[in-house]
C-alpha cells in the first residue's frame, strides 16, 4: 500500500474534494497489525491481509490446511475420527463444484461425519451494491452465507470445510478458488477449511487416492445447519478491496512503483492488459513470450460491452494460466515454482511479469517483502487463481478487487448505446483519467453498454463491505448498500 497514513484525499487530490475527504479511507495498518478500534473489540478480532493470508508448507503433502493434496483428502476420508486434523471436531465437509470424471464422480461420504455436496455456481456469489454501481459477482451477504450453512449443515467453527472442483478445468479452478475466499472473507479460520489439488480424476492417476475414495453421488442437502457467521468472532472484510481503495492504490504515472509497499496484479491475457498492443505466448498465435499485436482489431480484448480496456496505473501482468498445470488434474505449480514467478523470474517458456511498457519487469522487481498486493482480472475470477497462490500457499498480504476490471472500466464518461456517459464528467468515482488509468476507448458507443450506476456522486464504494460488519455485530441485514440496526460497524484496518 502506499506509504502515507490519512485519506483518499491526502493520496489522490483530484476534484470533488468534499465528498473524497468523507470517505475517511485510512490506509495505514492495510499491510500488517491489528486495529483495535472496533465499536465491540472484545466481541470482534479485525484481521489485516497480512494477518489472513497463510503459508503453506513447500511440500503439499504436510499441509493439513490450504492446499492439500489427495493424500492427506485420503487418509481423512479412511480414518476420519483418528486422522482429522488437529482441533477439528466435527465433520469433514466437501464442496465439489462440478461432478468428476467416471469413476471418481464424489469423494466418498461416511454416516453422519464425512459428506461431498455439488454446490451450484450462483451459491459462491451474489450481485451486490456497493454505493457506487451494482457488481454481478461479489461475496455473497450475511444472511445468504448463514443460508448456505443451514443447507449445507456446515459448523464453520468445528467442521473441516474442503474446496475441491470435482472435474478439472479453469473455470472450475477459480470457483474453488470462491468458496476459499467466501469463507475465509466471512471469518472461517484456516485451520477449518482447505482447497484440494487437482481434480478427482486426477487424484487418482496420480496414486494419491484410490477409486474406492471416490462414489458415483453426490450427499443430498440436509437444510439441518444451525450455525451463523455472527459465531466467527473475527472480522476479515480486508480481504476486499472497495473501489475507492484500487483508486488510492494506483500510481499517478503509468509505471510500477517498487517502493511503495504495493503490488497490483493483473490476471488477465496481455491482450486485455495492453488494450491489444501486444500479446503474449499463446495469444491469437503469438509464439514468443511476448508479441506486437499485428495488426489485430484491439476491440477483440474487450469483454462485457466494456466501455474501455487497459489497466490501472502501476499495474504488473501475469496470466492465471501460468499457475495450473492442466495436464495434472489443474492442479497448482509447486511453490518453488510460484516463488520464483513473485521475484520476476522466467519460466521454462520465459514468460514473466510485465510492466505498463509490455517487458518483463526482471529479477527482483515484481513482489517486495512487505507489499500488499492487489488481485484483480475482469470479474475477479481469473483473479482468484492468483490470489489462492499469493495469500494461501505464499502466505502474502493479498486483497481481492471484487468489482475487478468490468466496474473499473465502467467508471467513464464514455457514451453508451443508449446515448448517454457511463458517468458525469464530475463524477469523482471516474477512472478514465490519465493519473488513474492506462486504457483504449471502444470504437463506438453502439457496442458499448450500460451499466448499473447507484449513485455517482455517492459518498462511499463500500457500502457493501460496512453492511456485511454490520452483520457481524448483529446490526441488521447484509444486503447491498444497506445495513440497520443501532450499533456501528467497527474500523476496517485498509479504510472504507
Amino acid at each position: 500500500m502506499r506509504r502515507v497514513t490519512g485519506t483518499y484525499n491526502s493520496v489522490r487530490a483530484r476534484g470533488s474534494v468534499a465528498v473524497l475527504a468523507a470517505l475517511g479511507l485510512t490506509l495505514a495498518g492495510c499491510g500488517g497489525g491489528e486495529d483495535t478500534s472496533s465499536a465491540n473489540p472484545a466481541a470482534v478480532t479485525i484481521n489485516s491481509p497480512a494477518q489472513i493470508a497463510q503459508v503453506s508448507a513447500d511440500d503439499y503433502n504436510e499441509n493439513e490446511n490450504g492446499l492439500i493434496t489427495g493424500s492427506t483428502l485420503s487418509r481423512w476420508v479412511n480414518d476420519w475420527v483418528n486422522e482429522r486434523p488437529e482441533g477439528i471436531t466435527g465433520r469433514l465437509v466437501i464442496l465439489q463444484s462440478r461432478e468428476g470424471a467416471a469413476g471418481a464422480e464424489y469423494v466418498r461420504s461416511s454416516g453422519t461425519s464425512i459428506a461431498t455436496y455439488l454446490v451450484p455456481d450462483g451459491e459462491w456469489i451474489q450481485t451486490r451494491d456497493n454505493g457506487v454501481t451494482v457488481t454481478e459477482s461479489v461475496v455473497p451477504d450475511g444472511p445468504s452465507m448463514d443460508a448456505f450453512l443451514n443447507k449445507y449443515n456446515i459448523d464453520p467453527q468445528k467442521d473441516m470445510i474442503v474446496c475441491s472442483m470435482g472435474a478439472g478445468g479453469n473455470a472450475i479452478a477459480m470457483r474453488q478458488g470462491r468458496c476459499w475466499y467466501m469463507f475465509r472473507y466471512w471469518g472461517v479460520d484456516k485451520r477449518n477449511l482447505a482447497l484440494l489439488n487437482g481434480d478427482n480424476a486426477w487424484q487418482v492417476s496420480s496414486g494419491q487416492m484410490t477409486a474406492a475414495d471416490f462414489q458415483a453421488t453426490a450427499s443430498s442437502p440436509p437444510f439441518t445447519g444451525r450455525a451463523s457467521v455472527r459465531d466467527l468472532p473475527v472480522d476479515n472484510t480486508a480481504l476486499q478491496a472497495s473501489i475507492a481503495e484500487m483508486i488510492a492504490v494506483t500510481t499517478p504515472t503509468p509505471q510500477n512503483n517498487t517502493q511503495d509497499g504495493v503490488m497490483i496484479w493483473d490476471a488477465r491475457s496481455l491482450g486485455q492488459y495492453s488494450a491489444g498492443e501486444a500479446r503474449e505466448l499463446g495469444e491469437r498465435g503469438c509464439t514468443d513470450p511476448v508479441c506486437g499485436d499485428g495488426g489485430l482489431d484491439y476491440m477483440l480484448y474487450f469483454q462485457n460491452a466494456g466501455a474501455r480496456q487497459g489497466h490501472p496505473n502501476g499495474t504488473l501482468q501475469l496470466q492465471y494460466t501460468r499457475f495450473l498445470v492442466p495436464a495434472e488434474g489443474y492442479r497448482y505449480k509447486d511453490k518453488a515454482e510460484i516463488t520464483a514467478y513473485l521475484n520476476g523470474e522466467p519460466d521454462a517458456d520465459g514468460v514473466q511479469f510485465v510492466d505498463n511498457t509490455y517487458q518483463p519487469v526482471g529479477v527482483g522487481n515484481a513482489y517486495q517483502p512487505g507489499d500488499t498486493m492487489y488481485v484483480y482480472c475482469e470479474t475477479t475470477f481469473r483473479a482468484m487463481i492468483t490470489g489462492v497462490a499469493s495469500a494461501a500457499i505464499l502466505g502474502l498480504p493479498t486483497r481481492f478487487y471484487d468489482g475487478a476490471m468490468t466496474e473499473w472500466n465502467s467508471l467513464s464518461n464514455i457514451i453508451t448505446d443508449q446515448g448517454t456517459p457511463i458517468l458525469p464528467a464530475n463524477s469523482p468515482w471516474r477512472t478514465d483519467l490519465a493519473d488513474t488509468s492506462f486504457f483504449r476507448a471502444a470504437i463506438s458507443p453502439d457496442v458499448v453498454g450500460a451499466r448499473v450506476i447507484s449513485d455517482p456522486y455517492s459518498d462511499r464504494s463500500d457500502a457493501h463491505i460496512r453492511a456485511d460488519r454490520l452483520y457481524k455485530l448483529g446490526g441488521g441485514e447484509s444486503g447491498g448498500s444497506g445495513g440497520g440496526g443501532g450499533v456501528a460497524p467497527p474500523a476496517n484496518p485498509c479504510g472504507g
